[in-house]
Protein backbone atom coordinates (compact mmCIF):
# COMPACT_ATOMS: atom_id res chain seq x y z
CA UNK A 1 0.00 0.00 0.00
CA UNK A 2 2.56 2.70 0.99
CA UNK A 3 4.50 1.65 -2.62
CA UNK A 4 1.38 2.36 -4.31
CA UNK A 5 1.14 5.90 -2.53
CA UNK A 6 4.40 6.51 -3.69
CA UNK A 7 3.82 5.67 -7.11
CA UNK A 8 0.51 7.46 -7.14
CA UNK A 9 2.70 10.47 -5.73
CA UNK A 10 5.35 10.65 -7.98
CA UNK A 11 3.32 10.11 -11.13
CA UNK A 12 1.55 13.23 -9.54
CA UNK A 13 4.30 15.55 -9.24
CA UNK A 14 6.35 14.24 -13.15
CA UNK A 15 2.72 15.06 -14.64
CA UNK A 16 3.02 18.66 -12.89
CA UNK A 17 6.71 19.16 -13.82
CA UNK A 18 5.93 18.30 -17.78
CA UNK A 19 2.54 20.66 -17.16
CA UNK A 20 5.36 23.33 -16.51
CA UNK A 21 7.72 22.62 -18.94
CA UNK A 22 5.18 22.62 -21.68
CA UNK A 23 3.87 25.88 -20.61
CA UNK A 24 7.51 27.14 -20.07
CA UNK A 25 8.02 26.32 -23.64
CA UNK A 26 4.99 27.61 -25.23
CA UNK A 27 5.66 31.09 -23.62
CA UNK A 28 9.01 31.47 -24.88
CA UNK A 29 7.69 30.30 -28.45
CA UNK A 30 4.58 33.12 -28.03
CA UNK A 31 7.33 35.31 -26.68
CA UNK A 32 9.80 34.33 -29.72
CA UNK A 33 6.77 34.82 -32.49
CA UNK A 34 5.77 38.10 -31.01
CA UNK A 35 9.51 39.51 -31.48
CA UNK A 36 9.56 38.04 -34.81
CA UNK A 37 6.28 40.02 -36.01
CA UNK A 38 7.57 42.85 -33.84
CA UNK A 39 10.85 43.10 -36.09
CA UNK A 40 9.09 42.83 -39.32
CA UNK A 41 7.08 45.88 -37.79
CA UNK A 42 9.82 47.97 -37.31
CA UNK A 43 11.52 46.86 -41.01
CA UNK A 44 8.41 47.29 -43.06
CA UNK A 45 7.94 50.73 -40.88
CA UNK A 46 10.95 51.57 -42.45
CA UNK A 47 9.97 51.66 -45.64
CA UNK A 48 12.78 49.11 -46.99
CA UNK A 49 14.24 49.75 -50.70
CA UNK A 50 11.39 47.04 -52.25
CA UNK A 51 8.79 49.34 -51.33
CA UNK A 52 8.51 52.42 -53.82
CA UNK A 53 5.64 55.28 -53.09
CA UNK A 54 3.82 56.46 -55.66
CA UNK A 55 3.81 59.72 -56.20
CA UNK A 56 2.78 62.35 -58.51
CA UNK A 57 5.27 64.81 -59.19
CA UNK A 58 5.61 67.51 -61.99
CA UNK A 59 8.22 68.51 -64.57
CA UNK A 60 8.87 71.67 -62.67
CA UNK A 61 9.69 69.82 -59.48
CA UNK A 62 11.64 67.13 -61.37
CA UNK A 63 13.39 69.50 -62.96
CA UNK A 64 14.06 71.65 -58.96
CA UNK A 65 12.16 75.33 -60.91
CA UNK A 66 10.46 75.69 -57.81
CA UNK A 67 11.29 76.69 -54.31
CA UNK A 68 11.24 74.47 -51.50
CA UNK A 69 10.55 77.03 -48.43
CA UNK A 70 7.28 77.36 -50.44
CA UNK A 71 6.28 74.00 -51.26
CA UNK A 72 3.98 72.29 -48.52
CA UNK A 73 5.55 69.01 -49.38
CA UNK A 74 8.61 70.05 -48.06
CA UNK A 75 9.90 70.83 -44.62
CA UNK A 76 12.72 72.96 -43.06
CA UNK A 77 15.57 70.49 -41.54
CA UNK A 78 15.74 71.11 -38.03
CA UNK A 79 20.14 72.45 -36.83
CA UNK A 80 19.70 68.96 -34.78
CA UNK A 81 20.25 66.70 -38.09
CA UNK A 82 22.10 69.62 -39.82
CA UNK A 83 25.15 72.01 -39.94
CA UNK A 84 23.19 74.62 -40.84
CA UNK A 85 20.04 76.72 -41.40
CA UNK A 86 18.02 76.58 -44.99
CA UNK A 87 18.02 72.86 -45.79
CA UNK A 88 14.88 71.38 -46.90
CA UNK A 89 13.50 68.00 -47.33
CA UNK A 90 10.64 66.28 -48.59
CA UNK A 91 8.60 65.11 -45.38
CA UNK A 92 8.52 61.54 -46.03
CA UNK A 93 12.29 61.68 -46.43
CA UNK A 94 12.94 63.77 -43.37
CA UNK A 95 10.97 61.26 -41.81
CA UNK A 96 13.14 58.40 -42.27
CA UNK A 97 16.05 60.54 -42.04
CA UNK A 98 15.10 61.48 -38.18
CA UNK A 99 14.47 57.43 -37.65
CA UNK A 100 17.88 56.78 -39.05
CA UNK A 101 19.02 59.36 -37.33
CA UNK A 102 18.36 58.52 -33.81
CA UNK A 103 19.16 54.62 -34.61
CA UNK A 104 23.03 55.84 -35.99
CA UNK A 105 23.10 57.45 -32.48
CA UNK A 106 21.97 54.13 -30.35
CA UNK A 107 25.38 53.01 -31.96
CA UNK A 108 27.55 55.64 -31.12
CA UNK A 109 27.21 57.38 -34.66
CA UNK A 110 26.02 60.99 -35.61
CA UNK A 111 24.98 61.28 -38.97
CA UNK A 112 24.50 65.03 -40.33
CA UNK A 113 23.08 66.52 -42.99
CA UNK A 114 25.35 68.92 -44.95
CA UNK A 115 23.29 69.13 -48.35
CA UNK A 116 19.58 68.39 -49.21
CA UNK A 117 17.11 70.14 -51.30
CA UNK A 118 19.13 71.98 -54.13
CA UNK A 119 16.20 73.78 -57.01
CA UNK A 120 17.66 74.43 -60.37
CA UNK A 121 19.23 78.08 -59.19
CA UNK A 122 20.65 76.90 -56.85
CA UNK A 123 22.39 74.09 -58.62
CA UNK A 124 22.91 76.27 -61.84
CA UNK A 125 24.95 78.75 -59.26
CA UNK A 126 27.25 75.90 -58.42
CA UNK A 127 27.68 75.10 -62.04
CA UNK A 128 28.46 77.86 -63.93
CA UNK A 129 30.75 79.09 -60.59
CA UNK A 130 33.26 75.99 -62.24
CA UNK A 131 32.26 76.46 -65.34
CA UNK A 132 33.56 80.02 -65.89
CA UNK A 133 36.79 79.52 -63.46
CA UNK A 134 35.15 80.72 -60.78
CA UNK A 135 35.80 78.38 -59.19
CA UNK A 136 38.61 75.46 -58.97
CA UNK A 137 37.76 72.39 -60.22
CA UNK A 138 41.00 69.46 -59.44
CA UNK A 139 42.76 72.87 -58.61
CA UNK A 140 42.71 74.45 -62.14
CA UNK A 141 40.77 77.25 -63.93
CA UNK A 142 38.97 75.06 -66.53
CA UNK A 143 37.70 78.33 -68.61
CA UNK A 144 41.84 79.04 -68.58
CA UNK A 145 42.73 75.31 -69.02
CA UNK A 146 40.08 73.17 -70.65
CA UNK A 147 38.83 75.24 -74.06
CA UNK A 148 36.26 72.55 -75.16
CA UNK A 149 33.18 72.65 -73.74
CA UNK A 150 32.14 69.37 -73.95
CA UNK A 151 35.22 68.09 -72.23
CA UNK A 152 35.08 71.13 -69.61
CA UNK A 153 31.46 70.20 -68.61
CA UNK A 154 32.65 65.82 -68.20
CA UNK A 155 35.37 67.19 -65.82
CA UNK A 156 33.04 69.63 -63.77
CA UNK A 157 30.32 66.12 -63.96
CA UNK A 158 33.02 64.15 -62.50
CA UNK A 159 31.32 64.89 -58.79
CA UNK A 160 28.35 67.85 -60.23
CA UNK A 161 25.29 67.80 -61.73
CA UNK A 162 24.33 70.25 -64.68
CA UNK A 163 20.94 71.87 -63.05
CA UNK A 164 18.06 70.24 -63.92
CA UNK A 165 19.49 66.62 -63.63
CA UNK A 166 20.30 66.60 -60.35
CA UNK A 167 18.30 64.03 -57.71
CA UNK A 168 18.89 66.74 -55.26
CA UNK A 169 15.92 68.60 -56.85
CA UNK A 170 13.66 65.59 -55.68
CA UNK A 171 14.26 66.32 -51.86
CA UNK A 172 15.19 62.82 -51.15
CA UNK A 173 18.69 63.26 -51.49
CA UNK A 174 21.43 64.03 -49.18
CA UNK A 175 24.67 64.75 -48.33
CA UNK A 176 26.32 62.68 -44.75
CA UNK A 177 28.82 64.42 -42.89
CA UNK A 178 31.90 65.21 -45.59
CA UNK A 179 31.45 65.28 -49.29
CA UNK A 180 35.17 63.86 -49.48
CA UNK A 181 35.56 60.46 -49.91
CA UNK A 182 38.92 61.13 -48.22
CA UNK A 183 36.91 61.31 -44.69
CA UNK A 184 35.21 58.41 -44.45
CA UNK A 185 38.83 56.30 -44.56
CA UNK A 186 39.45 57.96 -41.79
CA UNK A 187 38.61 56.01 -38.49
CA UNK A 188 35.93 58.14 -37.51
CA UNK A 189 34.71 58.56 -40.99
CA UNK A 190 35.31 54.86 -41.64
CA UNK A 191 33.29 53.75 -38.69
CA UNK A 192 30.04 56.11 -39.74
CA UNK A 193 30.39 54.97 -43.83
CA UNK A 194 30.24 50.86 -42.56
CA UNK A 195 27.25 51.73 -40.45
CA UNK A 196 25.00 53.39 -43.05
CA UNK A 197 26.34 50.22 -45.50
CA UNK A 198 24.90 48.30 -43.11
CA UNK A 199 21.66 50.02 -41.64
CA UNK A 200 20.78 52.63 -44.38
CA UNK A 201 18.60 50.38 -46.12
CA UNK A 202 16.75 49.66 -43.37
CA UNK A 203 15.43 53.22 -43.68
CA UNK A 204 15.34 53.32 -47.23
CA UNK A 205 18.24 55.21 -47.84
CA UNK A 206 21.10 53.81 -50.64
CA UNK A 207 24.16 55.18 -51.85
CA UNK A 208 23.34 56.21 -54.91
CA UNK A 209 27.09 56.81 -56.69
CA UNK A 210 29.50 53.36 -55.93
CA UNK A 211 32.54 53.02 -57.60
CA UNK A 212 32.46 52.34 -61.02
CA UNK A 213 33.03 48.96 -62.16
CA UNK A 214 31.41 47.21 -65.17
CA UNK A 215 27.89 47.48 -63.49
CA UNK A 216 28.71 50.98 -63.30
CA UNK A 217 30.95 52.33 -66.44
CA UNK A 218 29.74 55.71 -66.60
CA UNK A 219 28.42 58.47 -64.67
CA UNK A 220 29.66 60.47 -61.54
CA UNK A 221 32.62 59.10 -59.40
CA UNK A 222 31.99 57.58 -56.19
CA UNK A 223 30.36 59.58 -53.19
CA UNK A 224 30.28 58.03 -50.28
CA UNK A 225 28.79 60.98 -48.50
CA UNK A 226 25.50 60.86 -51.00
CA UNK A 227 22.67 58.56 -49.72
CA UNK A 228 19.00 58.76 -51.57
CA UNK A 229 15.66 57.93 -50.42
CA UNK A 230 14.62 55.50 -52.92
CA UNK A 231 11.05 54.70 -51.82
CA UNK A 232 10.59 58.32 -53.04
CA UNK A 233 13.08 58.31 -55.81
CA UNK A 234 12.80 55.48 -57.20
CA UNK A 235 9.20 56.66 -58.77
CA UNK A 236 10.28 59.85 -59.73
CA UNK A 237 13.19 58.83 -61.42
CA UNK A 238 10.93 56.44 -63.71
CA UNK A 239 8.97 59.89 -64.20
CA UNK A 240 11.98 61.82 -64.69
CA UNK A 241 12.56 59.48 -67.79
CA UNK A 242 9.08 59.78 -69.16
CA UNK A 243 8.73 63.27 -68.92
CA UNK A 244 11.90 65.24 -69.20
CA UNK A 245 13.58 65.60 -72.73
CA UNK A 246 17.01 67.66 -73.33
CA UNK A 247 15.13 71.05 -74.01
CA UNK A 248 13.79 70.90 -70.78
CA UNK A 249 17.05 71.69 -69.46
CA UNK A 250 17.70 75.53 -71.40
CA UNK A 251 18.46 77.87 -68.73
CA UNK A 252 22.12 77.54 -67.51
CA UNK A 253 25.66 77.95 -69.19
CA UNK A 254 27.10 75.35 -71.13
CA UNK A 255 23.35 73.78 -71.39
CA UNK A 256 23.99 72.55 -74.84
CA UNK A 257 26.60 69.93 -73.82
CA UNK A 258 24.27 68.19 -72.38
CA UNK A 259 22.53 66.19 -75.34
CA UNK A 260 26.13 65.36 -77.01
CA UNK A 261 27.42 63.92 -73.82
CA UNK A 262 23.97 62.26 -72.91
CA UNK A 263 23.92 63.21 -69.23
CA UNK A 264 20.58 61.90 -69.01
CA UNK A 265 21.82 58.51 -70.14
CA UNK A 266 24.97 58.52 -69.29
CA UNK A 267 24.25 60.26 -65.48
CA UNK A 268 20.75 60.55 -64.31
CA UNK A 269 20.05 56.73 -65.10
CA UNK A 270 23.94 55.71 -64.15
CA UNK A 271 23.59 54.83 -60.81
CA UNK A 272 24.39 52.04 -58.13
CA UNK A 273 22.05 49.25 -59.35
CA UNK A 274 20.73 48.57 -55.72
CA UNK A 275 19.27 51.87 -55.94
CA UNK A 276 17.29 50.89 -58.86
Amino acid sequence: MKNHKIILFGSFFMLLFISFVFILKKGYSEISILNSIEKKEVFYNHESLERPIDIPIDKKHLLGKFNPAEDSTFIEVDLKYANRKGLYLRKKTYDAFIKMHEAALKDGIKLTIISATRNFNSQKYLWERKLIGEKLVEEKNLAKTISNPVERAKIILKFSSMPGTSRHHWGTDIDLNKDKNDYFLTEKGGKTYKWLKENASFYGFCQTYTPKDSSRPSGYEEEKWHWSYIPLAKSFLAQYIDKVNYDDLKGFKGWETAKEIKVIENYVLAINNSCK
